[in-house]
């Protein structure tokens, strides 16, 4: 299973890469005046028109979700890694390369769209920043182009939130916090919980064509919340967990991150603080405390089923437990 999403996601990967190398390379040109028929901008449109923030911070703020949205599935890698034939170098490999990714492709093609570009520019707004700068540059087919990479960033993006929806199911299952249909496997797939993850994504495709300017924005900024949540979550259990193998297990700890503690704890207080600076804003509050409030309930429930199980445990003798995916044998049908 793992090899086949690694295939695909391969493959659509090379050629959102050498469609992102292409558009830094024309940027690059565009902005050192080397390419024709093209005046070099220099620092005009960074520093006209109110500069950095020229808002204020509310519009940087409000973006702060969209962002978090973008970057929503990197800690897939890390699930897919797990499972290759060799996980210690997997995982390290996989954060290693997903970080100069990151600085190179996003933050690098973001600096070249607002050199060549106004940020003003209505097209930015109307037909998104890519468009509008290869549009700004004069290139014909613009739209076609943007379209076949929309196309492959969508069809990478499916790929991977369903192979970690369904993995994560699975997982949920084998701990005893989910329905255990989701957890039978089928060739080595939780069936089950693909298909499961899959007509969830196309209930939010119907609903985005019902309510086109309603639904997309709100569960943009939901699932902003969502991911802040869970990446909160996995750096406080990554704070705890560390230190619980430290002083218990040292010698499994093989895969170290670097700057710990002091790493960790920036990256929480981080996010805490992103978490709070939009709660000031009404068009991100209310999902943000949707998402508060769906947490809160998750997490009473949780606390609730283990005080059941425990007691359960303590009646036949059995103890408490949580089980584990490999303590607890895979249904298959």
């Amino acid at each position: 299973a793992v090899k086949n999403f690694g295939e695909f996601e391969f493959w659509f990967a090379a050629l959102k890469v050498i469609a992102i190398t292409l558009f830094l390379v024309l940027g690059l040109l565009a902005i050192f005046g080397v390419l024709p028929d093209t005046d070099a901008p220099g620092l005009t449109n960074l520093t006209g028109d109110g500069g950095f923030l020229p808002k204020g911070m509310d519009g940087f703020i409000i973006g702060l979700l969209a962002s978090v949205f973008a970057y929503g599935g990197l800690e897939t890698v890390t699930i897919a890694a797990a499972e290759s034939e060799n996980p210690v170098q997997g995982v390290a490999k996989a954060v290693r390369t997903a970080m100069w990714r990151i600085a190179v492709f996003y933050i690098g093609s973001m600096a070249v769209i607002v050199t060549l570009v106004p940020w003003d520019d209505p097209k930015v707004a109307e037909v998104g920043p890519f468009y509008a700068m290869l549009d700004h540059l004069g290139v014909g087919s613009a739209a076609q182009i943007m379209n076949v990479v929309i196309l492959i960033a969508l069809l990478s993006a499916m790929n991977a939130n369903i192979y970690g929806a369904s993995r994560m199911a699975r997982s949920l299952v084998a701990r005893g916090q989910g329905p255990s249909v989701l957890g039978r496997i089928s060739s080595g797939v939780p069936r089950n919980a693909v298909m499961f993850s899959s007509v969830f994504g196309f209930l939010c495709v119907l609903l985005s064509y019902w309510r086109p300017d309603d639904v997309f924005p709100w569960l943009l900024n939901m699932i902003g919340a969502v991911i802040l949540v869970v990446w909160i979550f996995i750096a406080a259990s990554q704070l705890i967990l560390r230190r619980r193998t430290e002083r218990e297990a040292p010698e499994t700890l093989v895969v170290r991150m670097w700057f710990f503690p002091v790493g960790t704890i920036v990256a929480l207080a981080a996010m805490v603080g992103i978490f709070l600076l939009m709660l000031r804003q009404p068009d991100t509050r209310d999902q943000l405390l949707a998402t508060g409030a769906l947490t809160v309930v998750l997490i009473g429930l949780g606390l609730l089923r283990q005080r059941r199980r425990g007691a359960e445990g303590a009646d036949d003798g059995t103890g408490a437990g949580t089980g584990t995916a490999a303590e607890i044998p895979a249904q298959r049908k």
